[in-house]
C-alpha cells in the first residue's frame, strides 16, 4: 500500500527542474566547509595516551569491579588512529555504559565519537551506536546530529540520513534552525526515492515530519506537518492509537487525520502567503483512499495485535469511533482542498524542491549561528574537562598520601 502511495503522488519528482537547478540546490542543501570542518576541534590541547595500555588499565578496572573514569574512556575515543581502533573504542563505550559510571560519559565524548567514526569511515559504526543509544550512551546533541546527517547526505544515502533523523525525532531535539532544515530536506529526499516503507517506517517518517515541521513556520513547515499527521493517522485507523504512541514522543489522544485536516484548514483561513504542496495533498489524498478501501475490504485488522498483548477495551473503542469517521474525514478534505485552490493557496512545487529552497535561502545563516555556539561549547567543554583532570591529580595525590601514611603506621609498629 505504501509503495503505491508514493509512486503515484511522487511521480513528478524527478522532472521537477532542471539538472544544473537541481545541482546548484543540492549543493547548498549540505553543510558548507566552515561548519564540517574539524580544524577547531583538533585544535584543543591534546593528551597523546597508548591505547594499548588504557585498553589494559581498563579491563583490570573492570577485573577488580571498581568503576572506569569518564576521563579514561574519553581519553581512549580522542586518541583513535584507524578504522580498527574505532571498534575497540565501541567495546569499551559499550563497556563504560554497563558500569557505576554511566551516568557520566561526558557530552565531548559523544561528540568525539561521531568525529572519529566520520574521520574514520566507520558512519555505520556512528548510526549503530546511535540506534543502540540504550547500550552504549551515545545522545549527541544537535551539532552533532548535523554532521552525521550531512555525512550521509552527501553520500546521497538518504535512507541513512532520515535513520539519524528519526533518532532526532526520538531525543526530540529540534530545537536548531539547522536540524530542522537538514532533516526536512532529508526526509523528502527520501520520500522522492518512493521507498516501500513498513508501517512503523511510516510512522516514525510521520513523526519526524511533523516534530520538525511544526517548528517551522512556513509552507515547508505545513505541508510537512500535513504529511506527518497523515502518516501517523493512516497507522491510527489501519492499526490502532495503541501502535501510534508506543515508543514514540507522540499524544496518544486519538484524532491524527482530523488533525491533518485542521493544518489544511489553518491554511484555508491564513491571511499569509503559506501554501501547501501540490504533491503532499495529492499523497494525503491517496492515504484517504487507500484507507476507505482496506476497511471496505477488512473492517478489523487487529486480530493478529489483540493476540500478541492485551489491549484495553477503551483504546478498541476510541479506534473504531476513529475509523467510523473516516468518510467525513474525506468529504471534509475534498471540501477544502476546493478552498484551497479557490484561494491560490496550493503551491506546484514537490516537497522535496520546498526543501532545496528552504535550504538554499536560509541554511547559510543559521549555519553562522551554530559555529559560533559550537566554538563556545568547546572552550566550556576544555574548562570542564580541566576540573576533571586537576581533580583526578588531587585524588592520585590524596591516594598516594594515605598510602604512605599506611606505610609508616606498619613500619613504627614493626
Amino acid at each position: 500500500m505504501a509503495t503505491s502511495i508514493l509512486q503515484r503522488c511522487l511521480l513528478s519528482v524527478k522532472n521537477a527542474s532542471k539538472c544544473g537547478t537541481q545541482t546548484i540546490i543540492a549543493r547548498r542543501c549540505l553543510l558548507s566547509v566552515s561548519y564540517t570542518d574539524a580544524k577547531v576541534w583538533e585544535q584543543r590541547e591534546k593528551d597523546p595516551q597508548n591505547l594499548a595500555k588504557l585498553a589494559s588499565l581498563m579491563d583490570r578496572t573492570y577485573d577488580r569491579k571498581f568503576p572506569v573514569s569518564s576521563l579514561t574512556i574519553a581519553r581512549f575515543v580522542d586518541n583513535v588512529s584507524s578504522r580498527e581502533e574505532v571498534d575497540q573504542a565501541e567495546y569499551y563505550l559499550y563497556k563504560f555504559r554497563h558500569s557505576p559510571n554511566c551516568w557520566f560519559l561526558r557530552d565531548w565524548t559523544m561528540h568525539g565519537w561521531i568525529r572519529q567514526c566520520l574521520k574514520y569511515g566507520a558512519k555505520d559504526k556512528a548510526l549503530y551506536t546511535l540506534k543502540n543509544k540504550v547500550q552504549y550512551g551515545i545522545f549527541p546533541d544537535e551539532f552533532t546530529f548535523n554532521l552525521l546527517i550531512d555525512s550521509f547526505l552527501k553520500d546521497e544515502d538518504f535512507k541513512g540520513a532520515c535513520s539519524v533523523v528519526e533518532e532526532v525525532m526520538l531525543q526530540e531535539s529540534f530545537d536548531q534552525q539547522t536540524t530542522q532544515i537538514l532533516s526536512l530536506y532529508a526526509l523528502s529526499k527520501y520520500l522522492a526515492t518512493k521507498p516501500e516503507l513498513s508501517w512503523e517506517e511510516e510512522r516514525n517518517l510521520g513523526a519526524a515530519l511533523l516534530l520538525a515541521g511544526l517548528k517551522q513556520d512556513n509552507s515547508t513547515g505545513l505541508s510537512a506537518q500535513l504529511l506527518g499527521y497523515a502518516l501517523i493517522g493512516k497507522v491510527e485507523i489501519s492499526r490502532g492509537i495503541h501502535s501510534v504512541f508506543h515508543q514514540l514522543p507522540l499524544i496518544w489522544t486519538p484524532g491524527y487525520v482530523g488533525r491533518a485536516l485542521a493544518v489544511v484548514e489553518s491554511v484555508c483561513g491564513a491571511s499569509g502567503d503559506s501554501k501547501l504542496s501540490k504533491e503532499v495533498l495529492d499523497h494525503v489524498e491517496a492515504i484517504l483512499q487507500d484507507l476507505s478501501f482496506a476497511l471496505e475490504a477488512k473492517p478489523v485488522e487487529e486480530g493478529e495485535e489483540t493476540s500478541e498483548r492485551t489491549v484495553p477495551e477503551t483504546w478498541v473503542d476510541e479506534d473504531e469511533l476513529e475509523r467510523a469517521k473516516l468518510p467525513d474525514y474525506i468529504s471534509k478534505f475534498k471540501e477544502l482542498r476546493g478552498q484551497l485552490q479557490a484561494g491560490d493557496k496550493v503551491d506546484p512545487s514537490p516537497f522535496d524542491t520546498l526543501t532545496s529552497r528552504l535550504a538554499e535561502e536560509k541554511l547559510a545563516g543559521y549555519e553562522e549561528q551554530d559555529v559560533v555556539q559550537y566554538h563556545k561549547k568547546i572552550q566550556d567543554w576544555e574548562a570542564e574537562r580541566h576540573q576533571l583532570v586537576q581533580r583526578e591529580i588531587e585524588t592520585r595525590e590524596r591516594a598516594e598520601q594515605a598510602r604512605l601514611a599506611r606505610q609508616a603506621a606498619k613500619a613504627a609498629r614493626q
